[in-house]
Parts: structure tokens; sequence; C-alpha cells
């Protein structure tokens, strides 16, 4: 048997010392009279007697509550399985190039969920759903970089987070458009920096960055070398994805004066040496995405590539046995008090 919560058994130590006192105190009552053959038999009576007996009652209800919130409980089943788990650091491009929609698949109409953000976000959340095991953190950088999600096993959180990420921005005019210089930026360096600070410690062996990115390095203060030669020395493999096509009029998705969806367009770079250079430094491969199918089979391959097997175990399944020191004690408390109430004439 063990226990969920042992550390309620605290709470048994002012009890212990109420018993000892209790009992010290019995030990030492009573008067000093020679003539005992002139005291009454029943002198004391059966109010005498629940009066002594209360506190003791109340100090084993007590107890009893203690052992009933410290959880007792015995495992029915555990299993141990051989899972295949890495730590993964998902490093996206949140600016405001990633709003482009040269990802729309052919027949389809531009609109907000064709754009590269968009279709980025919903291959990645695939991904996760293939790596159940796997600790997944998401680092996101623009102007700046940003922890969105610490590593970690919840995959549901993860996604939820992923599903609200959005490209950031200095403000909103009236319209509800963006403003400020802030979306241009892209900081590389500062995204994969931020990133492997997440897989430091991580406990898996193997540690990979998934670095995508649709522009060049043009801010930070880390720069993208100095953070790939840091995750060479880390022994950090950096899988970098290039999204984007070659073309200079590149369609992007807008709002007009009134707010509502239109298409713009126009002239965007894209500095595929700088994502290959990061990539070879590290051991990793890099990848020219320039439509959702490529996309996709990207991130197939980084999920075939990757891989540790590992022993895990897990408990399963407890019988919890608390309900009866519960019941156990609610019943002594009841007798304490009833006991107490009788013993000083508050119940006939």
């Amino acid at each position: 048997m063990s226990f969920a919560s042992p550390w309620m058994f605290l709470f048994a130590l002012p009890l212990g010392f109420a018993a000892w006192r209790l009992l010290r105190r019995s030990r030492r009552s009573g008067i000093r009279f020679s003539a005992l053959a002139r005291i009454p038999a029943n002198s004391a009576g059966w109010r005498a007697a629940a009066a002594a007996a209360a506190p003791f009652a109340l100090v084993a209800a007590l107890a009893l509550l203690v052992v009933a919130a410290a959880r007792p409980r015995t495992a029915l089943s555990h299993s141990s399985r051989t899972v295949e788990a890495i730590a993964i650091a998902m490093t996206v491009d949140v600016s405001g190039s990633m709003d482009a929609l040269d990802l729309t698949p052919p027949g389809e109409r531009f609109s907000e969920d064709t754009t590269r953000l968009a279709v980025v976000k919903k291959l990645f959340a695939e991904f996760v759903e293939r790596r159940p095991d796997d600790l997944i953190g998401l680092v996101t950088f623009g102007g700046y970089a940003a922890t969105r999600a610490p590593l970690t096993a919840d995959h549901r959180a993860l996604l939820n987070i992923l599903g609200a990420v959005k490209i950031p921005s200095m403000g909103l005019d009236a319209q509800g458009r963006r403003i400020g210089e802030d979306e241009q930026l892209t900081a590389i360096g500062d995204g994969l920096a931020t990133a492997l600070a997440r897989l430091k410690d991580a406990k898996p062996t193997s540690k990979i960055v998934i670095l995508l990115s649709d522009g060049v390095a043009n801010a930070g203060v880390v720069s993208p070398d100095e953070a790939a030669d840091a995750a060479a020395k880390m022994g950090v493999k950096v899988y970098s994805i290039g999204v984007g096509t070659h073309a200079r009029r590149t369609p992007i998705f807008a709002r007009d004066l009134f707010g509502r969806p239109a298409v713009q367009y126009a002239d965007m770079t894209f500095d595929e040496g700088q994502l290959k250079s990061i990539a070879e430094k590290t051991g990793g491969i890099y990848f020219s995405v320039d439509d959702r199918d490529s996309l996709a089979k990207a991130l197939e391959e980084i999920d075939q590539l990757e891989k540790t097997r590992i022993e895990a175990g897990s408990w399963e399944r407890w019988d919890e046995h608390f309900a009866p020191f519960l019941l156990a004690g609610a019943f002594l408390v009841f007798a304490a008090v009833t006991l107490s109430m009788a013993a000083s004439r508050r119940i006939a």
C-alpha cells in the first residue's frame, strides 16, 4: 500500500502531542482522600465517563481523517513499454511575411486559413499528434523571440497554444490592420537561441530543433551563425525548413479600410543560404518548401528520421482506500461531540 499525499501525515504530529497530553493528564488526575470507604461507589456517573472519553474519541477521529487525506491506495496494474521519444523545440517564424498566400492549394480561394502561418500551424499540429511520447515545446520569433510553450508531454495544451499563435505587431489602426515595423523583422538567431535554452536541461538524450522561417535574418541580439555554433556544441540537430516561393510578386492576406479580407501583392525576399548553413553546421537537414504538400513531406521525413527508443513505465489503475478511514473518522467526530454535549448536560 502507498499514499498519494504522504505529506498529509505532518498533521499527525500535533495529534500525537495532544494524545500524549491527554494520557499524561489522566495518569496524574486524582485527589488525596484517606477515607475511601465513605465515597459512594457510583459517584462518577456516566457523564464523567463521557467527558473523559470525548477528547480521546476526537483525537482518534482526527487521526483517521489524516489517514484518509493521505489517500491510501494500492496499484491494480503496472505497465512497462518501449516508446520512441525525443525532445523537440518547434521554432516558428511569425513575421509579417507569414501572411503570404503562396502555400494555398491550387483551386482553393485565398483566405486567412490558407496563409503560410495557418498552413504551418495545421501541419505542425498533425506532426505533434504523430509524436505522442515526445516532449515538445514551441518558440516563435519575429522582431523578438518568445517561448510560447516549454517542453511538455501535455500535447493537448500545446496544440491549444499553437492554435492561438498570431503574427505580432506594434499596434492596430482604426480598421484593425497591423501597423508598425515589428512585423517585418526576423530574428532567426534569437529564435534558435531561445529554443536551445529550452532544450538545455531536457531529460531525453536526443534533442532537435525544427526551425521554420520564410525570410532573411535582420534583427536580434544573437546571429544565426552564433546560434548554430551553440547548437553544434550542445549536440542538437537543427532541421531547418525554408517556406516560400522565389517569385518576386507574392500574394499576401490583408484587410481593406472596412476590415474586409483582401489580397495584396508585394515583393518578398527569401534567404535559403542561411537556413542551409544552420542545418549543415548542426548535422541536420534543410528542406525547401514552396507548397503545402512539400511542407507535409518535410515534416513526415523528420518524423521518420528522429526517433529514440526508451523504456517507459506508468501506473495505470489504483484502488483507493480512503473511504473507510473517512467514514470512521466522521463517525468518531460525531461521537466525540455527542459525548461532550452529554457530559455538559447540553442534551438530555
